[in-house]
């Protein structure tokens, strides 16, 4: 890991560190878009970004999230920086699991599949592993349970034949 990503673990429990990155989301998804996925996160943190259709809308919502390996899936977790409510992507999967990830700049179809119980508690130390202010922000999240999502590769939709 580098010393400019420890210092970011270090201070992720920090409330103004995490205001301070929920306006850098922008500037993440742009830089994610010009480097065709290969540098989200600033390269500080394993990430990558997650499409999934948004449940009022129904146009693509993409965001950038940390997430870490769980044998050929991803998990990822809806901290929302420890804000009081849900991210709007966390609904979005609830309404439609169909989703697609892209890795390093790999294009994955999901199904997200949101994680309960003891499996829960399992992914939830090893994302904390990673990113060690999560558990930093269910404290600030007042109560909040913080969803935890597993991405399962899935096969790609058919395309259509007109």
């Amino acid at each position: 890991m580098s010393a400019l990503g420890s210092l970011a673990r270090h201070l992720g429990h920090q409330r103004w560190f995490a205001t301070t990155m929920r306006l850098f989301v922008p500037a993440d998804r742009l830089v994610g878009r010009l480097t065709k996925g290969r540098v989200v996160a600033f390269g500080l943190v394993p990430t990558l970004v997650l499409t999934s259709t948004g449940r009022r809308s129904g146009k693509p919502r993409s965001n950038p999230l940390l997430y870490v390996p769980d044998g050929d899936a991803y998990v990822v977790i809806g901290s929302n920086w420890g804000q009081q409510h849900q991210p709007s992507w966390t609904f979005n999967l609830l309404a439609q699991p169909s989703a697609e990830i892209d890795v390093r700049g790999r294009r994955i179809p999901v199904r997200a599949e949101q994680v309960s119980g003891a499996d829960r508690d399992r992914l939830f130390d090893r994302l904390v592993q990673e990113w060690p202010a999560y558990r930093t922000y269910v404290e600030r999240a007042g109560g909040r349970e913080i969803k935890v999502f597993r991405l399962v590769p899935a096969p790609a939709p058919p395309q259509d034949p007109r």
